[in-house]
């Protein structure tokens, strides 16, 4: 299952998990973007193993009805759920200081990229605790703001730390049952919510500057490798980014 797999990294992961064999089950909020995913993971899947026609599921991640309706279509469709890549995420108003951010625009953050994760991953446990066989694996997808944050960016830096915490207790809590939990952190993917980095991103000087990317599908190669491990090894956390962008010395 990957959420958020209408577009960017989401659908690079969908349609590389799908090139591998998996079957794979398409969330978003964008039913005509998924489509489009989905036809571009059956074209890959073309010979490559048992993975079937993909399934599409019009999901809004913040809101449990939905995410408890793509469990349950994607048990009916599939049997089971052996891989969740909780990616689904917004930036949020980019560029806004602190004392002028709205709370209504705080509150989407975070109901997006943490309840949201958080929802996922609580849908994700109760079915792979009970399926046969037990178990499964949760890859969260952080972002080098798990780490180190980028000016004006107080509402997405602070979701992607509690991820982290979220990644770690899921982890822990997992063990019982089989569960495996990592966290793939991501920095200057090429795609089309990362399109200014090339024109110019604020530095914690103050300056514009551009940064180099790197291809989507590198992202992809990583989380497809760290989701055909067996349950009894984790990529516990993964950072994948453009070799030059600035992140070490960012500030």
């Amino acid at each position: 299952m990957v959420t958020g797999a209408g577009s960017g990294i989401g659908r690079a992961v969908a349609v590389e998990l799908a090139r591998g064999g998996w079957s794979v089950a398409l969330a978003g909020r964008r039913e005509e973007t998924l489509e489009e995913t989905a036809a571009l993971a059956a074209r890959e899947a073309a010979g490559s193993g048992p993975g079937g026609e993909p399934l599409v599921v019009r999901t809004d991640v913040s809101r449990p009805q939905d995410v408890n309706a793509l469990f349950a279509a994607t048990v009916e469709r599939f049997g089971r759920v052996d891989l969740l890549f909780n990616n689904a995420g917004t930036f949020g108003p980019g560029g806004v200081p602190v004392e002028e951010l709205p709370y209504e625009a705080w509150r989407h953050v975070v109901d997006t990229n943490l309840n949201g994760a958080f929802l996922c991953a609580q849908a994700a446990y109760r079915q792979m605790k009970e399926q046969d066989p037990q178990g499964g694996r949760i890859i969260n997808n952080g972002s080098i703001s798990a780490h180190t944050p980028r000016p004006l960016s107080v509402a997405y830096t602070a979701t992607k730390h509690a991820l982290t915490g979220l990644t770690k207790s899921l982890s822990l809590d997992g063990r019982p049952y089989r569960i495996a939990v990592g966290q793939i952190d991501i920095g200057n993917a090429a795609t089309d919510m990362t399109e200014r980095m090339e024109t110019g991103a604020l530095q914690a000087n103050g300056e514009t500057a551009p940064e180099p990317v790197m291809d989507v599908a590198d992202v992809a190669r990583t989380v497809r490798h760290m989701a055909e491990l067996p349950l009894e090894a984790n990529v516990q956390f993964a950072t994948v980014l453009a070799t030059t962008m600035p992140y070490v010395g960012r500030g």
